[in-house]
């Protein structure tokens, strides 16, 4: 079993744009150090969670070096996909019932 985040799979990292893992990784180096902070003054309660911060960060590093080298693909913006699919459908629903009134008053 991989040891580390559960929000944070390799597959899932995948999904993120650079932007967000670079969120991430400040995240993850702001809770390293305060695990850190709790290890020196003895209020550490899960030394394991050391480990998984530290490679919670070693793959978002990864990740970075790989997506700079051209190894892994950049995820293409999906958002901007979604808005277009709405306003279509939304597009399409009306000229479907305009077709549906029409039809019933021909009958």
């Amino acid at each position: 079993m991989a040891i580390g985040s559960k929000e944070l799979r390799p597959t899932e990292l995948d999904t993120f744009e650079n932007e967000r893992l670079a969120d991430e990784l400040k995240k993850a180096k702001e809770e390293l150090f305060n695990l850190r902070f709790q290890s020196a003054t003895g209020q550490l309660e899960s030394h394991g969670r050391l480990r998984a911060v530290k490679r919670d960060i070693a793959r978002i590093y990864t990740v970075l070096r790989e997506r700079e080298l051209g190894i892994r693909a950049t995820p293409a913006p999906v958002e901007t996909a979604t808005k277009a699919k709405k306003s279509t459908k939304k597009a399409e629903k009306p000229a479907q019932s305009t077709e549906a009134a029409e039809t019933a008053e021909e009958n």
